[in-house]
């Protein structure tokens, strides 16, 4: 799991290469469920919250598939995701 120290290395990932971004919380119950699952990027909202809200990210857990700075999916919502909600979600964006 890859967690920036900055907003400039946050902004490395997004405008280079295929990121998955698991935006979260220390105090998000549901983001510590998922995030054994995730070894992606993590994006700690409350630290973040600039990009939080340019990204409309409003709940958390929630993911942001990037390719090269496009955006190719997202799975934002306020709901508790299952490992195999996430699994679908990412075959989705890997065969698009």
């Amino acid at each position: 799991m890859i967690i920036p120290k900055d907003l400039a290395e946050l902004a490395t990932y997004v405008e280079k290469g295929k990121n998955v971004f698991f935006f979260t919380a220390d105090w998000c119950g549901d983001c510590r469920y998922i995030k054994p699952q995730l070894p992606e990027i993590e994006v700690d909202r409350d630290e973040y919250m600039d990009v939080a809200v340019e990204w409309n990210i409003f709940g958390i857990p929630s993911l942001v598939v990037i390719e090269d700075g496009k955006e190719l999916g997202r799975l934002v919502n306020k709901d508790r995701k299952t490992k195999e909600e996430i699994e679908a979600f990412l075959t989705s964006v890997q065969s698009a």
